[in-house]
């Protein structure tokens, strides 16, 4: 048996050689935004930093913030630092009302995320011979391209799937027997229940899954479904895409690439939080095409320094909680849906969705699943702090996704987003 590629060794660098790398980034990155004389450098000079000799590490929470909104007032390409001619590509997503937000990216910035995909396929095991399913969208979406791209750089076989098409991904699982799945979490528990359906044997031995936030429950029931070690996988396209940070086999938390991206975790008012403590995910990325300083993601983890047992001494952060505008307040409790989510799959099915009911001036939350036994509603009152309405609901009754599966829906008025709902 081929043994797994191991980290590199800019991945097992002392915390005092680390500082040394993030400092030298930190600095490059601020020289660059001064020089491209844009939003980002103009408040730099305002902050009274002229250039990046002024700064040092513990001086980044004092800088400037970068948010979507900016990205979304310089479309498309008001925030793009290098010259028309050498952008080689173009990514993004769909944001609020499907406004786009748009990411460029240069050769080099290509090249990078390449290897920092390959590191997410060597965290998961892949060794010589390895098969990758990738069964991440292609296309604006920086998923399944990002994975495509790490394993050519690794030198590993990919099998570029893409989603959907259930029954022809099963007839290449079964075939090809790749031993690496990458997909969405919701998507591998369809594929892994149609496998089950179809008497198929599957030879998988890790999968990455990203995209949307999960929980443990999830990745239990993903690993029984499926045979293999269930890892996350973290990115977003303004940063680099997938390959900011990835959990290992030992499972003990997500590496951040902070060789190159520059993290930190902040309070609602934008002040640091300790280590431990949930809080909005800040990145730095020095990418040439669009570099961003302080750029807050909306996504809320908390950070460890501690060392893992695979030899990693990258920082780690914890599973994504949700997304500090995904958070729901219910009856004036904070409630995150992968919450809910860790209870549900503990005493019904994977397939759920989370109906707030705005009808009436007091909203209440509607957990609607399939195979809900008794237990559910008192476990989800005991972990979120307030009573919910469950509803157990027949088999197939909640939307499959070949995606990102939607957890969250509102109920304002008219018939309700759900059958079996009143």
């Amino acid at each position: 048996m081929a043994e797994a590629y191991g980290p590199e060794p800019a991945e097992t660098m002392s915390r005092d050689e680390l500082a040394v790398v993030r400092q030298r980034r930190l600095r490059d990155l601020i020289d660059r935004l001064i020089a491209a004389d844009g939003l980002q450098g103009g408040r730099l000079r305002a902050a009274g930093v002229d250039g990046g000799q002024d700064v040092t590490l513990d001086d980044l929470h004092r800088l400037p913030f970068t948010t979507k909104q900016d990205l979304w007032d310089s479309y498309p390409y008001g925030m793009v630092a290098v010259p028309r001619e050498e952008i080689a590509a173009v990514h993004g997503s769909s944001g609020t009302g499907g406004r786009p937000t748009l990411v460029a990216y240069t050769k080099r910035d290509l090249a990078l995320w390449a290897r920092m995909c390959a590191r997410s396929l060597a965290c998961a095991g892949a060794a010589p011979g390895s098969v990758v399913h990738n069964a991440y969208g292609y296309g604006l979406f920086t998923g399944g391209l990002g994975i495509h791209q790490g394993a050519l750089a690794l030198g590993v076989t990919v099998v570029p799937m893409s989603g959907g098409m259930t029954e022809r991904q099963l007839r290449l699982l079964a075939d090809l027997r790749p031993d690496i799945l990458t997909c969405t979490p919701s998507y591998a528990v369809r594929l892994g229940e149609a496998a089950r359906a179809a008497g198929i044997e599957l030879r998988l031995k890790a999968g990455l899954f990203g995209a949307e936030p999960w929980s443990e429950g999830l990745r239990s029931t993903i690993e029984e479904l499926l045979g293999l070690a269930a890892l996350d996988i973290y990115g977003l396209s303004e940063i680099i895409g997938p390959g900011v940070a990835t959990e290992c086999l030992e499972r003990s938390g997500l590496h951040v690439n902070e060789d190159h991206f520059l993290v930190e975790a902040v309070d609602a008012s934008g002040a640091p939080v300790p280590d431990g403590t949930p809080g909005e995910l800040v990145f730095s990325t020095p990418k040439e095409a669009m570099p961003l300083l302080r750029y807050r993601t909306g996504d809320v983890a908390s950070l460890s320094r501690e060392p893992c047992p695979c030899g990693r001494t990258l920082v780690r952060m914890s599973k994504v909680l949700g997304r500090r505008d995904d958070m729901l307040v219910i009856r004036g409790v904070n409630v995150f849906p992968r919450q809910i989510e860790s209870v549900v799959v503990r005493h019904a099915s994977p397939h759920y969705q989370v109906v707030v009911d705005r009808r009436t001036p007091m909203p209440r939350l509607v957990v609607a699943c399939e195979g809900a036994g008794q237990g559910l509603a008192p476990a989800l009152a005991a972990e979120l702090g307030l009573s919910c309405d469950v509803r157990d609901l027949p088999p197939g009754t909640i939307p499959r996704a070949d995606g990102k599966a939607v957890r969250v829906v509102t109920w304002d008025s008219g018939e309700p987003p759900l059958p079996g709902l009143d």
